[in-house]
């Protein structure tokens, strides 16, 4: 099982990882899959719709945000850039090392922390705005992920959500993942996030409006197919964990099932790779 043989590996700089099993292993499970490979290369792929994600807001300029599940800045970036208050936290601290980094580059002023999605370390109603993307969707456990969403925010204010959707690219990518590598018992798919239904019942009456709205992005890469496999499973946290748990055989078959993946939806024909993935852009207002 993936849980069972990265908690028993650790993951690179995970706290505690000499010392065997783990307090919480769901969070330290997260932190050692996240804390793999260099996300800011994925990322960057589709930096351009996460700031159209962010310009959809209309953020006011000293509205305070909270980034959730933040990565390498691509929200935080932009809506500092809107003239936005904004704090970033992510359970990785290589992904807040970068960000700060990317931060700093773009000249903006923003608070980057380590820290767990299910258990915001911020007291209630503190954020005029909560955002994520493709971040809070993976918490193992949604329902904690879900509450202390809405719990951090104000009576009045936003939770945005973007979440790939299981008919999507990205959908079928992380489908292949767990077929190979099975996700931990009793874990949901982070898939469920895609579903409107589903966001529906885990904000529940704790908001005042919901918009579910069907978008689709466009991942780009410099590089063929077969090489973005090769980047996937150097860089991408998921697929490094993945390859980290299964055997040779199993190694194979995720690396060809991918690049197959990758050719079979290139949009190029100059010797790239871009690829179209959907994803539910989430509007709530809290109650």
């Amino acid at each position: 099982m993936l849980s069972e043989s990265i908690l028993r590996a650790g993951g690179p700089g995970v706290p505690g990882e000499a010392s065997g099993w783990f307090e919480d292993p769901l969070t330290e499970l997260a932190r050692s899959v996240w804390t793999a490979g260099d996300f800011l290369q994925i990322a960057r792929s589709f930096a351009p719709a996460a700031e159209e994600f962010i310009a959809r807001l209309s953020l006011c300029p000293g509205e305070s945000v909270l980034d959730v599940a933040c990565g390498t800045g691509n929200l935080a970036i932009p809506a500092a850039r809107a003239g936005a208050r904004v704090i970033g936290i992510d359970i990785a601290p290589n992904l807040i090392a970068d960000a700060r980094v990317e931060a700093r580059a773009a000249r903006c002023v923003i608070d980057f922390e380590v820290g767990d999605a299910e258990s915001l370390p911020y007291g209630d109603d503190r954020f005029d705005a909560t955002v994520t993307m493709f971040g809070a969707m993976f918490a193992f456990r949604p329902e904690r992920a879900a509450a202390e969403l809405v719990r951090v925010t104000r009576p009045g204010g936003r939770v945005a959500m973007a979440n790939w959707t299981p008919e999507g690219f990205i959908g079928k990518l992380l489908r292949i993942h767990t077929a190979v590598v099975p996700a931990p018992d009793g874990v949901p798919s982070p898939l469920a996030w895609g579903d409107p239904d589903v966001v529906h019942a885990r904000l529940g009456d704790r908001i005042a409006t919901l918009i579910c709205t069907r978008r689709t992005l466009e991942l780009r890469f410099p590089i063929p197919p077969a090489a973005v496999t090769e980047l996937f499973a150097a860089c991408y946290g998921p697929t490094v964990a993945a390859l980290r748990a299964t055997d040779r055989r199993g190694s194979e078959r995720l690396r060809g099932e991918l690049t197959w993946l990758f050719n079979d939806h290139n949009l190029a024909d100059d010797g790239t790779t871009v690829v179209a993935s959907e994803y539910l852009d989430v509007r709530a207002r809290v109650a």
